[in-house]
Parts: structure tokens; sequence; C-alpha cells
């Protein structure tokens, strides 16, 4: 029983020392053993700190044995191999401390001190001052150490002495842990002083100008010619300071020496400049104003073949710098042994020139899996066929090649062996050696076109068929265009060159495209289909073959589609309408004041000269990077370009049925559009409600659109007559002109 007590009270005293020391210690004792001797003393506080610093083993045991002159020794030895080795001198110095040992340890960190101090080495200094100055320098003289040596490592900042005293590190001089906290501040104030390059996130690089005191801010000249202010509180979250060789600082200081860079040493540059890989158009923006637009394309190619550049990533790849030549590959080969097969063969393109060694070991791999896949995936043997071939290393008499397969499977296999292949030559080419030599391929080849989902391998399917079985495949096309999305929008897009497409049912073709546009499985195409309604597109030549019944059951499905924008809608109808005149629909005026006139028109002119052709610019630049399925910047600029159309045609079409409002038509006699009415009921209330258009409502100020409900009511109410406005009744006191 006392034994338990012994041990549970053991256990709560080694776990309050744990708690308070952070650390953890494992016993290589029984429970009763070791409850026996940290009674007798031999687990002491001490030796608990010990083993929750970070104190060298060998350091551990002779401080466990007493051997302090040893310890001293070795701390004398350290101190001739690295006087910077800070984190070994306060351990062990505090471990000395606490040991009894507090003379050495003020002794032999004394010594550090002027050795660091000797050398210059004032970071350092500072460092140890922060976490061992309390045991060495004495009482009353840390506080001059810690500002003496921050003004040797910042004294010739041009802000530092006017942040000592903004931070009040020259205050409460004896509370030493408040004075390492306003340190801290200080420190990251200064990484921002007068002078520094800084980038702020989304806006670019710039330099600080000016320090307020006053109001405790940074003034930041951005490289753009901006001018931004950033708080005390707020700067470290806000904005990072440039190293010296960051290419978005040199570009600041030395443009003209970077331009004259060869490609890979600039783009060197840019990837060490950053801790992650920099896709094309991250680097594409870095060097702006140092690679002429023009000379992009062929800057980029020969940037990125030199040999320590790696790439990762599928669509959207990246790119980073690696130390050497073998660096590189040792991260390639890592990258393939990780990779599936698909991106294996990627890895082969783009690495095959850089070792012929590297080359023959991912052929390898790769032959191996392909030979694996045959049975289930030919498809993939295939792929790796056409990889080795073009890129690696392809060993003769191999049974999986194109002119076996094409022919030796089944035609559920080639269905799934060709759905499988990602390269659309690769499957243009089998599709032509299974039409050369595969028996039945004819009535296959239907099957193979509602598969296939490539426009330009459709294009080379439809070849390999007689007229008649193509036409038969059009028309099961026109009726059932949901079971084959992609061949019903290559069949769209090849029509406008096609007459004899074009007239086989024009109404039903069109009725199938509207429809395409509003369904769900025709999203991913949406953006290949819309263009077909412009001018010189499918959409418009059907429209042109239409007679007039037709063509009004046209103009009521135009308008009925949700899928096209007023923009798309307008010249569709319009052009049924210069056809047929009677089908069109008289639009009712619209009145506004001159004013809002003359601003909607600059609105227009600013949209149509200025904001359109930069957004044509940038869907041009966004198109030039890459995969648009995966290019966020194309998508975004695209949908800018449509909202922008969208704006302009309406406010086109608006301005077209605009008329002023004349108020010199107002006689006073009755309520019409341009006047301002006073309304007085039977309590004494009134209201003065104003009747404008509806680009100049004010519903909350009693000014109403003529247009509304309300203003429709009034319209033709004379003086002295009553009227009903909002369940209350009102007497017409005045008419007058608005203005």
């Amino acid at each position: 029983m006392l034994l338990d007590k012994l041990q549970q009270l053991a256990s709560r005293l080694l776990a309050e020392v744990l708690g308070e020391t952070g650390g953890e210690i494992r016993l290589g004792m029984s429970a009763s053993a070791a409850t026996g001797q940290f009674i007798h003393g031999a687990y002491s506080r001490d030796l608990i700190a010990f083993r929750t610093m970070a104190v060298p083993q060998n350091i551990q045991s002779l401080l466990q044995s007493s051997k302090f002159d040893a310890v001293e020794d070795a701390w004398l030895t350290r101190l001739g191999e690295n006087a910077a080795d800070i984190a070994f001198f306060k351990d062990v110095g505090k471990a000395l401390n606490k040991a009894g040992e507090s003379e050495r340890a003020r002794t032999l960190l004394d010594m550090v001190d002027s050795e660091l101090s000797g050398n210059g080495a004032w970071q350092d200094r500072l460092e140890l001052l922060r976490h061992t100055g309390h045991l060495f320098v004495k009482q009353g003289k840390l506080h001059p150490a810690i500002l003496s040596t921050l003004k040797k490592i910042y004294g010739e900042q041009p802000s530092f002495e006017e942040l000592v005293e903004k931070m009040g590190l020259r205050k409460a001089v004896d509370d030493i842990p408040k004075t390492w906290k306003k340190v801290e501040r200080l420190v990251s104030l200064l990484n921002f002083d007068v002078g520094s390059a800084v980038i702020l996130e989304g806006q670019g690089a710039g330099r600080v100008v000016e320090v307020n005191m006053t109001l405790e801010s940074f003034k930041v000249d951005l490289a753009d010619g901006d001018e931004i202010r950033v708080g005390f509180g707020g700067v470290a979250k806000l904005l990072k300071p440039l190293p010296d060789k960051h290419i978005l600082r040199s570009k600041m200081e030395d443009p003209e020496g970077l331009a004259q860079l060869k490609p890979p040493a600039l783009l060197q540059m840019v990837l060490e400049s950053y801790d992650e890989p920099r896709t094309g158009a991250e680097v594409r923006k870095d060097i702006v104003g140092l690679v002429p637009e023009n000379k992009w394309s062929s800057w980029w190619s020969a940037a990125r073949k030199h040999p320590q550049v790696i790439s990762s990533g599928g669509s959207r790849r990246a790119y980073a710098w690696a130390a050497s030549s073998d660096h590189a590959q040792d991260a390639v080969w890592e990258s393939f042994e990780g990779a599936d097969v698909r991106a294996r063969l990627k890895l082969l393109r783009q690495n095959a020139s850089r070792d012929d060694d590297l080359r023959g070991r991912m052929s390898e791999l790769l032959i191996q899996q392909a030979e694996a896949a045959v049975e289930d995936d030919p498809g993939l043997a295939l792929e790796v066929f056409f990889g080795l071939k073009k890129y690696g290393n392809l060993p003769e008499g191999i049974s999986w090649t194109p002119d076996n397969l094409a022919v030796q499977v089944t035609d559920k296999q080639f269905l799934k062996m060709t759905a499988g292949m990602k390269e659309r030559p690769q499957r243009e080419q089998i599709y032509k050696i299974a039409a050369k030599r595969r028996q039945g391929y004819g009535e296959f080849a239907m099957q193979l076109l509602m598969q296939e989902k490539d426009a330009r391998a459709l294009d080379t399917l439809s070849k390999t068929l007689a007229p008649e079985a193509l036409n038969s495949f059009l028309e099961q096309l026109m009726s059932q265009p949901r079971k084959s999305p992609a061949a019903f929008t290559w069949f769209m897009e090849r029509a406008a060159d096609r007459p004899e497409w074009l007239q086989r049912n024009p109404m039903r073709f069109l009725k199938q495209y509207f429809s395409a546009l509003s369904n769900d499985l025709f999203g991913p195409l949406r953006l290949r289909l819309q263009p077909l309604s412009e001018s010189g597109g499918t959409v418009p030549k059907l429209l042109a073959l239409l007679d007039e019944e037709q063509a009004g059951q046209a103009a009521e499905v135009i308008g009925n589609t949700p899928a096209l924008q007023e923009y798309e809608r307008e010249p569709l109808l319009n052009s049924l309408y210069l056809r047929y005149p009677s089908l069109r629909q008289t639009e009712a005026p619209l009145y506004a004041t001159q004013e809002s006139i003359e601003e909607k028109r600059e609105e227009l002119r600013r949209l149509v000269e200025e904001e359109m052709p930069a957004n044509r610019r940038a869907i041009e630049e966004a198109r030039e990077m890459g995969d648009l399925r995966e290019n966020f910047e194309y998508k975004s600029a695209r949908d800018r370009h449509e909202y922008l159309s969208s704006i302009a045609s309406n406010l086109d079409r608006d301005l077209n049925r605009v008329r002023p409002i004349d108020t010199s038509i107002v006689d006073g006699t009755e309520v019409v559009i341009g006047s301002k009415t006073r309304f007085v009921a039977g309590d004494g209330s009134e209201r003065n409600i104003t009747i404008l258009g509806p680009w100049n409502s004010l519903p909350e100020e009693d000014v109403l659109s003529n247009e509304s409900d309300l203003a429709k009511a009034l319209m033709g109410t004379k003086l002295g007559e009553e009227v009903e406005i909002a369940g209350k009744t009102f007497e017409v006191k005045s008419i007058v002109p608005a203005f």
C-alpha cells in the first residue's frame, strides 16, 4: 500500500514538472525503481530540465555526472568552432545554471557575448541576450545592452530612432519581458522602413517612401505608378519584404540589366525568387516589360528547355529550377516513379532529351505496364506504343502494335480501346487502319461517330464512310442529337460550309440547335455552339432558307430561348424582320431627360470604344496561355465579353427608341409625362409626384417612371379630380412642369 501511494505521489510530481517544462521524460526502469530513485533525489528538477532542453546527449551525460569542467571544455571547443551556435550556448547555459553552476554559466556566456561583439555578429548577440541575458548581464545593464545591440544592427536605417521612441523602448527599462515585446514590434516595422522593397498581394511590387509616425502608417509607391498607405497594425499582413535578388525587386532597380540576360538566366531568377513552382502565366506576368510581347513565345520556348528546369502538373503546368542537371534528373525520376501511366508518358515527352539513360529507364517501366494492360486496356497499351515510338525506346517484335490491335480486337474492345485513348492523332491513325482492314467497318463506324468527341477526329471518321452511310448517320443525329452532343455540335459547325446539309430540314435543324443551347447535356459545348448564331455562322444561313410561316415559328423559338442573350437574339430577329417585315412588332418609345440621354450615349461610347476592345485583348492574351478547358482567365474574359456585349446591345436598342421629355407640353390641366403634381388628401396630408422616364425614376422620392403601374393610373388625371393612391383619396391641386 505504501509503495502504491509513493508511486502515485511520484507520478503527480513528475506530471507537474513536465507540465511546467513542456518536455517529455522516458524512464528506462521499472515503476518501483523510478519511484525510489525519484524520492531519493536522483531525478531532481534540474535533471528533468536537462532532458527537456535541446542539450546534446553527450553534454547531458556530463551534466548528470556533475562533470562540469568537461562541459566547460566542450563549450570552449564549440565556441572556437562556431560562436554563432546560439541554440547550443543558450540551452547548455541554462542547464548549467539550473545545476547550480550559475557563476560558471555567467562566465561562459560572457565569453560568447564578447566573441560575438568582437566579430560584429550583432544579430546573434541579440538572440543570445534574448534567451540568456538575465543569466550573465549585470542587473540594470540588460536594457542598455539590448538598445546598443539594436543600434548596431538597425542604427543606419532612416526611421530607427523615431521608431524606438514610438515603441517606447526607452521607458519601463526594468520590465525586460515587455522590452522584448517592444523589440519584436520594432524589428517587424523596420522591415518596412523607407527604401525597403516590398510586394503587396494583388497589386505588385513597390518601395516604401515614407514612414508617418503621427498617422502610424507607411507610404508605398507601387511600380505601376500608384501609391498606397498601410497602417502599422496591418503592415506585416499586407506587405512582404522583397529579398535582394527577387525578380520583382530587380525589375525596379535594374530593368536594363535584366533585359540583357539570356532566357535561361532570366527564367532562373524568376523561379528562384519563389518558394513554390511558377506557372507559365505567372512567369509571363513577372517578365512583363523585360521581354517584348511579340517575342514571348520564342523566349519561353528557349528558356524552359534548360536542363535544370523541372516541370510538374497537368494542363496548368508549373516550373521550378533545380540546383543542377543531376538534381533535375533525380527529381524527374522521382516524379516518374510515383506517377500513373499517362502521367509517365507526359514526363517522358517532356524529359526524353535530358539524358539517354533516363529515357531508357523510363521506357523500360512503360513497356512493362503496356504489356500488363493489353488484355484489359488495349487503348492504354497503344498510347504507350505511340509515346515510345516518338520519344522513347520502342523494342522490335512486340505484339501490341496499332496494325495488330486495330484488327484483332472485338467491336466492343475496339470501342473501349479508342474511347480510352486521349490523343486524337493516335485515334485517327487507328480509325484509318480499321477502315482499310477491319471486316464490317462501315456499319461499325456509325458507333464510332456517336462515341467520338473531337471535331477533327469526326472529320476523319466521316471521310471513311460511304455517302449513303454518312447520310443515314446525319439523319439519326438530327432526330436524336442528345445521343451524341459532340457529334451534333460537329454537325452544326460543319453545316455552315455544306449547303446540302443545311437544306435537309432547316426548321427542324434550328429547333434542335436552340433546344441544345438550353440543355445541360450540351453545357461543355456551349462555347462552340454559341458562335454559330453569329454573322456568317450556321444559324443565319438556316434562317435564310425559311419561308414566311417558318420564319414566324423561328422568331417565336428565338424569343423563347433562355440561353440566348439579348445581344445574340436581336440580330437573328432582325434578319427575319428584314426578309418578312410583317413579323416585326413596334416597340414603345422610352422617355428620358436630355441629360440622362447624353449620359447613356457616353456610357455606350465607353463600352464600345474602351471596355470591349480591352476585353477582346484580354481574351486573346488568355487564349495564348494554353488549354481553354482549364483556363480560368479565358473563361472569365469570355464571361466579361458576354456581360459587356449584353449591356451595349441593350443600351443601343434603348437609345434607338428614346425620346427626350418635353415639359413645354405641360399646360397645368392634366397629369402627363414631365409634370410634377401636388396631391392633397382630406386630412391635409400631401404628396408631390413627378412622372419621368425609367432612367430618371426615384420612387423613394416620388419620382415615378411613366412605365410604372401608379404613373399609368395617374396620367390623364385632370386638375381638381380625385384619385386613390395607396388606399387613400387625394385631390389634384396643381400640375406644373417637372423642370
